[in-house]
């Protein structure tokens, strides 16, 4: 059986923690920027943990 390719999209969005959850960059950061206050703006700069319910999905395309 042929190895499976990885999502280069996901491969590109998402990075793999040593505990094995998957890390992510917020949304909502890139236009429309000044009606968002410096507040929000500056928590839509760090990344989070993505959502346990997309774990699977994310394991079966990001092959790490």
């Amino acid at each position: 059986m042929p190895k499976l390719k990885s999502n280069r999209a996901a491969s590109k969005r998402f990075r793999k923690t040593g505990t094995g959850k998957f890390k992510r960059n917020r949304a909502l950061k890139s236009h429309i920027l000044t009606k968002k206050n410096r507040k929000r703006k500056r928590k839509l700069r760090k990344s989070t943990i993505a959502s346990h319910a997309d774990l699977k999905r994310l394991r079966r395309m990001v092959h790490q």
